[in-house]
């Protein structure tokens, strides 16, 4: 029988110089988070099913990959059977739910203001297709404990500073508040119940247009006064336009907050970035409950990086409401963008010491550790009989120089 090599439709392989470039991201974002205080801990990339199908996370509630029951758990002669008989944990979809778990669990050993980084695999059933995959890296960052807008602005400033590291530039942080829409989505004429299905239609927008925005709410038999008035919102982005929404039933002080983000991050950026307000940013987690941002990335119509403040989470696990809010770096996507620019590794030099099967191997050792101890990464290799396409191979794996003996010298060239 003929054995399919490919990966697990949706998953991937990742060949040496990939992985590279992937490490080194991750490691200087992990580091500048941990130069602004954050902690790094590690959550199991399973969990129970009713922490996942009980967190508010939108469509992605449907992307679950569950696990069935183990043993004399699972008894597929039961009558009547459902899918919880048989189900009792799944493959976390994204990292926020297993930290607010992970909190509950530990909160008597946390600090009161508790700042998490966390780097893992993720897993959503997705329709398998270019640049969205069914197990995929995020790189949080999370404050639990601060209820101020203290935690966005640094939140928003790290975020944006581990991007700035890696040499990232023309990015945009756009922000909005889920009091604010829901508000405006009120104000417009929309009933309070509606709101979650109004966001999942609004979400829409940048698939859609807002042609297909208000057709859609149209189609859903709501009145045309309230869809004209929310697709008015819908184009409003700038500070002066948060202004323009006070003429909704808003909270001044939600404003107000907004007005601090905007203006302190815009003033911490020394210009490197900006920051706006985008009435049209929705975000699609049921469970954010106040300010949500997005970085978005020159020209590219997605976003790179997205986030949001969700009081509400944690206090469905111990019954008491933690202030809470997160910033997760699409890594995947980040990545991507990277090797399509011809992304470069800040590293050490790379050599490959070449030798001939008549070689003294103890001598060859002996050399490849004299330029280890001098910082280089160095490949010992038996020299091929096709030289040039080995060294296309090498320099494909990221080796700027090749090294062989000649009259009892080794010289180091560059692998042109």
């Amino acid at each position: 029988m003929k054995v399919n090599t490919n990966p697990a439709r949706g998953m991937r392989d990742f060949l040496p110089q990939e992985h590279a470039i992937r490490e080194y991201v991750e490691k200087t974002i992990v580091n500048l988070y941990k130069q602004n205080g954050f902690e790094l801990i590690e959550t199991p990339v399973v969990e129970n099913i009713d922490n996942l199908m009980g967190s508010q996370g939108g469509e992605n509630l449907n992307l679950i990959f569950k696990i069935l029951k183990r043993g004399n758990k699972l008894n597929l002669q039961q009558e009547n059977l459902t899918e919880e008989d048989i189900v009792e944990f799944g493959l976390r979809y994204d990292l926020t739910v297993p930290l607010s778990r992970f909190y509950c669990n530990n909160k008597s050993r946390l600090p009161t203001v508790f700042k998490a980084i966390q780097v893992g695999n993720v897993f959503r059933a997705e329709r398998a297709q270019k640049g969205r995959y069914r197990s995929f890296k995020q790189c949080d960052i999370d404050i639990i404990g601060d209820g101020t807008c203290n935690a966005e602005i640094e939140l928003l400033t790290a975020s944006a500073g581990a991007l700035t590291a890696l040499g990232v530039k023309d990015f945009q942080i756009r922000i909005n508040d889920r009091r604010i829409l829901n508000a405006v989505i009120t104000g417009s004429g929309f009933p309070t119940s509606d709101i979650g299905s109004i966001c999942i239609i609004l979400d829409k927008l940048d698939k859609i247009g807002l042609d297909g925005v208000e057709k859609e709410l149209l189609a859903n038999d709501y009145a045309k006064d309230a869809v004209t008035k929310i697709t008015q919102a819908l184009k409003t982005m700038g500070q002066d336009h948060l202004d323009h929404l006070m003429t909704y039933p808003l909270d001044h002080n939600i404003v107000d907050e907004m007005k601090k983000i905007i203006n302190t991050v815009n003033d911490l950026s020394g210009g490197a970035y900006d920051i706006v307000y985008d009435f049209s940013l929705i975000r699609g987690m049921g469970y954010y409950t106040g300010p949500i941002f997005e970085i978005v990335y020159k020209d590219l119509g997605y976003s790179i990086a997205g986030g949001g403040r969700y009081d509400k989470m944690i206090g469905e696990f111990i019954g008491q409401d933690i202030p809470a809010v997160g910033f997760s770096i699409g890594f995947e996507r980040l990545v991507n963008q990277l090797i399509d620019e011809n992304y470069l590794i800040e590293g050490p030099k790379r050599i490959a010491v070449l030798y001939d099967s008549a070689d003294d191997f103890k001598e060859v050792m002996t050399y490849a550790n004299q330029l280890r101890s001098q910082g280089s990464i160095v490949l010992t290799s038996l020299k091929p009989k096709k030289m040039a396409k080995y060294l296309n191979q090498l320099s494909d794996s990221g080796y700027q120089f090749f090294t062989q003996k000649t009259d009892d010298q080794w010289e180091i060239k560059p692998i042109s």
